[in-house]
């Protein structure tokens, strides 16, 4: 499970033991449920134990408090969305288009499924937070760029990589914006309309010639 590596970071050692874990997943489901249902500012370890059917001490026995809690779940999230955009990516169909649909698509459906967390995660992200989501960006970025590879001689830029990764950070940072604030700012669209329009964009770019490169019109 992705959470291992990371949790320790922040001081939390998860269980080793099949009962144990599932209980920790029993606990991190019942977070992002509170999380998802009454918010970052309602959300307390005593709604959580309530929600999971433990004690609230039960819950501290795990976790130093609502911080470290919130950091797992992100944590698993992030991890879902690492080991979702390389499987896609892995089974993505040959050629450019497919490989920046899979990833676009990958990013759209995890972020589909855990719409309302992720905004709430974006916005009271503190710094160790912050830096697992930056380390997670990275990841997916470095597997696109990978998967991209075969796909250079469909690229019309003068610097193949650098569009790849100038392409994938639009792509992120859009998805990224539209998840903080969709909620304020809708763009009426559904995340797989989103995902489609997005890839358009993006082999748009990636299949056009540099400024420098298009003939003057006459």
């Amino acid at each position: 499970m992705r959470l291992v590596s990371s949790s320790v970071e922040q001081g939390f050692r998860p269980p080793q033991q099949a009962r144990s874990r599932e209980s920790l997943q029993k606990v991190l489901a019942a977070a992002e449920h509170v999380l998802a249902g009454q918010g970052f500012a309602e959300f307390t370890v005593a709604a959580v134990a309530e929600r999971a059917g433990m004690s609230v001490g039960a819950i501290y026995r795990r976790f130093d408090g609502k911080s470290q809690l919130l950091y797992a779940v992100k944590d698993q999230l992030l991890g879902q969305l690492e080991a979702g955009v390389n499987k896609a990516l892995r089974s993505a169909e040959p050629g450019l288009s497919g490989v920046v649909g899979a990833f676009t698509q990958a990013l759209a459906g995890t972020f589909a499924r855990h719409d309302r967390i992720f905004s709430e995660l974006l916005d009271s992200q503190r710094t160790e937070g912050r830096d697992r989501g930056l380390r997670a960006l990275d990841t997916i970025q470095r597997d696109l760029v990978e998967a991209a590879r075969p796909c250079y001689g469909e690229i019309r830029r003068a610097d193949e990589e650098r569009a790849i990764r100038m392409a994938s950070r639009t792509i992120i940072g859009s998805c990224v914006h539209r998840a903080a604030s969709g909620r304020f700012w809708s763009d009426g669209l559904g995340w797989d309309a989103w995902a489609s329009e997005t890839t358009e964009m993006a082999l748009a770019y990636l299949g056009s010639a540099p400024r420098d490169e298009v003939e003057p019109a006459q």
